[in-house]
């Protein structure tokens, strides 16, 4: 039994010593300002979620995950067991927040009660004319040009230090069920895919995966779910032409089966488009994959050395 089940990631913070030329990269990337000013930068998506980006002014690095608990009285739950406050969360949508520290120091933030704001209404897009289905007659397609459009933030990768350990504190805190087990030989596994534990209710296949990689502890990369593959595309474009710095894409992964599209920010952070992911009950418990899985794709080019 965990302390609580949170409901989904929420958003991901770093520190950045120019909030402008941050701001700048993740409109291109399709984000939006949420609150801007000298100290702090939050980019919301067209979701709904009142942020899923946060910079504070400083040194570069990643700086915190956050999370979002189901309530307050989950946020209460959480706040008692480990000792810790419920604070004021001083943040576009406000609510409450609690602050824990995971076993490699990595900053872990969990909120609720947020206001949330109003989700982007998006024109109907024509269909996809395939073999099987002709969905899309006596009419053309056109899927415009821009950045992508970020509708939320899907998962995150941390490296940590000892897999088994850190596994067992998000887990028994927050109720991650294990959807693929990474295990490099049959008694040694170096990470897995964590998913929230929605009962019934379908949800991604993994919101946190926890890497225990040779490079050690730290921030892998974050992934903001786009519209579809077309907006995935233009997006890939958009960023091209500005000159973006690409880190790996456009292909499909073997495990969580998503399109991705991976760009560096301009302090070298990995954030990932995706779209077309698999959705997951409870029931469908766990699997354990190899390192082959892992860093296969169905298609795209393979992972390249420097990837994290």
């Amino acid at each position: 039994m965990s302390v609580i089940r949170i409901e989904d990631i929420a958003y991901v913070r770093f520190r950045a010593p120019n909030l402008r030329e941050m701001q700048a990269f993740l409109e291109q990337f399709g984000l939006e300002a949420a609150q801007v000013d000298d100290a702090r930068l939050f980019m919301r998506g067209h979701g709904g979620a009142p942020f899923l980006h946060a910079t504070d002014h400083g040194e570069a690095g990643f700086a915190a995950i956050g999370f979002r608990a189901e309530s307050l009285a989950d946020l209460h739950a959480l706040a008692a067991a480990e000792g810790l406050a419920v604070e004021p969360f001083d943040a576009p949508g406000g609510g409450s927040v609690v602050r824990l520290t995971d076993p490699d120091g990595h900053q872990v933030e969990v909120v609720a009660g947020q206001t949330l704001t109003e989700p982007t209404i998006f024109d109907a897009r024509q269909p996809w004319n395939s073999v099987e289905s002709r969905a899309r007659l006596r009419a053309v397609k056109r899927t415009g040009q821009g950045p992508a459009h970020v509708a939320r933030l899907g998962h995150a990768v941390l490296g940590v230090s000892d897999f088994r350990a850190s596994e067992a504190w998000y887990k028994a805190r927050f109720g991650f069920i294990t959807s693929d087990e990474i295990a490099a030989a049959p008694q040694f596994s170096i990470g897995a895919f964590l998913r929230c534990d929605r009962g019934e209710t379908p949800t991604d296949h993994h919101t946190l995966f926890l890497l225990q990689a040779p490079t050690g502890p730290g921030f892998n990369h974050a992934a903001f779910e786009v519209r579809d593959l077309d907006d995935l595309m233009a997006g890939h474009d958009h960023l091209k032409a500005g000159v973006r710095t690409p880190a790996w894409g456009v292909g499909r992964h073997i495990l969580g089966s998503q399109v991705f599209d991976y760009w560096r920010d301009p302090w070298g952070h990995i954030l990932e488009h995706w779209t077309d992911g698999d959705l997951l009950t409870a029931a469908e418990g766990s699997n354990t994959a190899t390192l082959q899985d892992l860093l296969g794709v169905q298609w795209g080019p393979p992972s390249p050395p420097d990837f994290g």
